[in-house]
């Protein structure tokens, strides 16, 4: 069994992003980048099913410039055994990526695809339900356990009001939530092992695919400043602050 895992460059979660000083972007000079959080627990999960002996083969595959090769060979190292970059200078959309990752399909034929539920810098939560619809194959979202047997996947999804309990038949796409699993430290001797990993490198133009640019970025603007709190000395003072002050009675 083949699974496709998708990755993202990021910055850090540890890190505090900066806005240029336009407005124009974020400003990644000198910003440390990772794996986006929820792309790593997808790589974990695929991990998990090979060193169960369902999975027999883990393709990590990224969309953008070829800094992103930085987070595939970390990816490679946790036990992804091989990469496809998409090479493009350009920022694609949800869809775009979906279109390249059903095009790299029609040559590698996985039986699994695992995503992570969105990106920390978009937040779209769109690519794994985009890629399910132009695959025609059945998808799983949020997922907090995921097993494969018999050519089916049972997977458990968050939801507002608790668990749901889906199974369907293989291939499918599933997107990973925060819960499904602790992602491993890479060892040493296993990111000097990944830089030996085959890593193929393709061109939007190669697959066939047209960025659709339907997305402009305006501007960016950092999270206004929070003031302090104040102390009050009686109820009556407090209602006083919230009804003129607060506005919120």
């Amino acid at each position: 069994m083949k699974a496709i895992v998708a990755v993202k460059r990021v910055i850090d979660y540890n890190v505090k992003v900066r806005v240029k000083a336009d407005n124009s972007d974020v400003d990644l000079a000198n910003t440390k980048m990772s794996i986006n959080p929820f792309c790593e627990i997808a790589v974990e999960e695929a991990v998990r099913l090979k060193e169960a002996g369902t999975v027999s083969e883990i393709v990590v595959v990224s969309v953008g410039p070829k800094a992103v090769q930085e987070q595939m060979r970390y990816a490679m190292a946790l036990g992804a055994d091989r990469g496809i970059q998409v090479e493009t200078a350009a920022a694609p959309s949800s869809l775009d990526v979906a279109r390249l990752l059903a095009k790299i399909n029609e040559e590698e034929n996985a039986d699994l695809f695992i995503l992570g539920k969105q990106a920390i810098d978009s937040d779209n939560n769109q690519t794994g339900q985009m890629l399910a619809a132009l695959l025609d194959i059945p998808q799983a979202t949020f997922a907090s356990e995921v097993k494969i047997a018999d050519g089916k996947a049972e997977v458990t999804r968050e939801v507002d009001g608790g668990l749901v309990t889906l199974e369907m038949d293989l291939p499918a796409v599933v997107t990973t939530d925060l819960r499904l699993n602790e992602p491993r430290f890479a060892a040493l001797p296993k990111i000097m092992q990944a830089k030996r990993k085959p890593l193929a490198v393709k061109t939007v133009e190669e697959l066939g695919v047209t960025l659709s640019n339907s997305t402009e970025l305006l501007s960016v603007e950092p999270p206004a400043e929070r003031q302090a709190g104040i102390k009050v000395g009686s109820v009556d003072e407090l209602l006083d602050k919230l009804r003129n002050d607060a506005q919120v009675l």
